[in-house]
C-alpha cells in the first residue's frame, strides 16, 4: 500500500492531537512546529479532517484543533481512506483472512495488514501498542458480549468502501 505525503502528514497531526487529547485545542502553528510539517499544507489537511467530523476547530485565544472522539475510537484506516482513498491495495478483510489461513510463510504480514485495516486506533499507536490492538479489540468484544450491549458500527465514507 502506498500512503501519500499528505496521508503521512495527516497521520502525524492526528497522532499529535491524540497525545494531547485531554489538553484542549492545539493551534495549527504548534502542531506544525512539533511535527515539523508545513503550516499551510497542514491547514488544508485539518480542514478536510474537520469536514469529515474527525477533528473540530475551537475559536478564540485558546483556539485550535482537537479530536472530536477519543483516540481509541479513531482508526488509522479511517484517516487513510479519507486522505488517500480506499485501502484496496491491502485487499479487503475477507481476502486478508483467506491469505492468513493459506499462506503460512507470510501470515504475520497479512495479520498486520488486517490489524491496520480494522483494528488499529490512534490510541494504539500513541501508546506504542499497535501490535496489541487485536488483543484490545478482543477484550472489548468480550466485555461488550458480557454486558449484553452490541457495538454499533458507523461508516462515514459511503461509496468509498474497499
Amino acid at each position: 500500500m502506498k500512503i501519500s505525503q499528505k496521508g503521512l502528514y495527516a497521520l502525524q497531526a492526528m497522532m499529535m492531537l491524540a497525545r494531547h487529547h485531554n489538553q484542549g485545542a492545539i493551534r495549527i502553528r504548534d502542531i506544525a512546529y512539533e511535527e515539523e510539517l508545513p503550516e499551510k499544507f497542514l491547514e488544508l489537511i485539518l480542514l478536510e479532517l474537520k469536514n469529515a467530523r474527525i477533528v473540530e476547530s475551537v475559536r478564540g485565544a485558546k483556539g485550535g484543533y482537537q479530536l472530536r472522539r477519543p483516540p481509541s475510537e479513531i482508526y488509522l484506516s479511517e484517516i487513510i481512506r479519507l486522505i488517500d482513498g480506499p485501502l484496496a491495495p491491502f485487499g479487503d478483510a475477507e481476502q486478508l483472512r483467506s491469505l492468513i489461513d493459506r499462506d503460512a510463510e507470510h501470515r504475520a504480514l497479512y495479520r498486520v495488514f488486517l490489524e491496520v485495516r480494522e483494528h488499529t486506533s490512534l490510541a494504539d499507536i500513541v501508546s506504542g501498542q499497535a501490535s496489541g490492538a487485536l488483543k484490545t479489540r478482543k477484550r472489548r468484544k468480550k466485555k461488550e458480549a458480557e454486558s449484553g450491549v452490541l457495538p454499533m458500527v458507523v461508516h462515514g465514507n459511503r461509496g468509498r468502501d474497499e
